[in-house]
């Protein structure tokens, strides 16, 4: 679908972030290999983690949809998991395909895992070493890294990694992994990255140390864990930025989680010298939550490489939208696995910016952003990205003229109630 989006003269609201993602996906498949039921409040209804669902349905797990975004899991336990009788659908979910992917290593079947054209086109070899290492088997295509996956799973022996790139999907696919093992794994993470499974898993009585970047774990039962699922900081960080680059603007993101491993994107904007303000931090399920305030700010560039970047990878093509309203220049760098995104999300950030009137350059590994510029209406496509789909959105709350943005029915893989959230602020005068 095509949206048309224009500028408004104010932004003013309350938002309430739908439930996070990342968490979703780890909590109902935890959720799938653990004792008992789980109820999961405010789970994402996001397309990404119905995928996710559909999947550990298809490999026996109970899960019933309950009305306002509730699921009710009636975990398998350890061994309950069976052969799925078909191909395993990940649609556009690189988190399915890795995460499921270590889950599938443990069990003692066949399966075979698919998604889309554009994620069967994404390098799975992260995962498939070390899953390999432990014992797993893979079938793959291409240069033997791309999907559709085949995985002989079971007899798996605990391993000592070191992840050559700090991800939260990989450190987790080990993990998942190591739930079935002999032995313990020991994961090190060069720069650590967003704790949501070992949080998860401790709080189910996992046999789990962790902190530092080092993670030790040993196979063992899990218990059902009832859980509200704050909400996504990467959704809230959409209006949290357009509240930064509008001259008029207050914006709130009520109940968003505050992961210390996804707050890149708060103290990054801060740096730059957006007026946020955290208020009413409290802890829901083992997660950090609180309420979130923007208004409109007078923005500076800031450099953004290293150990920064994992906590904010998923809000950079936002960071780039606000450093073309920053004084001076951004650079980002270290980012290079926004290539092996939905799309390389370095090379249309820079491509979607550009066509809005910014002054942006590709680095190899990131972006230099001048500032200052004036965006102004123009016809966008998503790349069928739902981040660029969403950056595009904010750039046309605020550029002059109109943006038209393509293929925009893509930011609902994130964020199912994204565009009525835009129409409804465009009518705010």
């Amino acid at each position: 679908m095509k949206v048309t989006v224009r500028a408004v003269p104010a932004l003013s609201g309350e938002i309430r972030p739908p439930g996070d993602k990342s968490i979703s996906h780890r909590a109902a498949i935890l959720s799938s290999i653990g004792r008992g039921q789980a109820r999961l409040r405010n789970f994402s209804e996001a397309a990404d983690c119905a995928a996710t669902v559909e999947c550990l349905r298809c490999l026996g797990v109970d899960i019933e949809q309950i009305e306002n975004g509730e699921l009710a899991i009636n975990g398998a336990g350890r061994e309950g998991l069976r052969e799925p009788e078909e191909t395993l659908d990940a649609r556009n979910s690189g988190s399915t395909m890795r995460m499921l992917a270590g889950l599938l290593a443990g069990q003692p079947f066949l399966s075979i895992i698919t998604g889309d054209s554009s994620l069967r086109m994404r390098p799975m070899e992260r995962i498939i070493r070390p899953l390999s290492l432990m014992g797993a088997h893979f079938l793959a295509r291409g240069d033997g890294s791309r999907a559709p996956l085949a995985i002989r799973g079971g007899s798996l022996k605990g391993i000592s990694y070191e992840l050559p790139v700090a991800s939260a999907q990989v450190k987790t696919a080990i993990m998942l992994a190591a739930l079935f093992a002999e032995g313990e794994t020991i994961i090190r993470e060069p720069v650590a990255s967003r704790d949501h499974t070992e949080r998860l898993l401790g709080s189910m009585g996992a046999r789990i140390k962790a902190g530092r970047g080092l993670i030790r774990l040993e196979a063992g039962n899990l218990s059902a864990l009832d859980l509200e699922i704050p909400g996504d900081i990467s959704s809230a960080a959409a209006w949290l930025v357009a509240g930064a680059i509008h001259p008029q603007a207050r914006f709130r993101a009520i109940g968003t989680g505050i992961n210390p491993g996804r707050t890149g994107i708060i103290s990054v904007m801060e740096e730059m010298g957006a007026r946020i303000v955290v208020r009413n931090e409290r802890v829901v399920g083992g997660e950090p939550v609180a309420d979130i305030e923007t208004s409109s700010s007078s923005l500076e560039g800031v450099e953004i490489s290293g150990d920064r970047v994992p906590a904010l990878i998923d809000e950079i093509p936002l960071i780039a939208l606000a450093a073309c309203y920053a004084r001076g220049r951004t650079v980002i760098k270290d980012a290079q696995e926004l290539r092996f995104k939905e799309t390389d999300r370095i090379s249309a950030t820079a491509e979607e910016l550009t066509k809005l009137g910014g002054d942006v350059a590709e680095l190899r590994d990131g972006l230099i952003i001048n500032g200052t510029t004036k965006l102004h209406g123009a016809f966008c496509d998503s790349h069928g990205d739902h981040r660029i789909a969403m950056m595009a959105a904010v750039a046309g709350l605020v550029a002059e003229g109109q943006t038209e943005v393509n293929n925009a029915e893509v930011a609902g893989i994130s964020y199912p109630g994204f565009w009525d959230e835009v129409r409804r602020y465009q009518l705010c005068d």
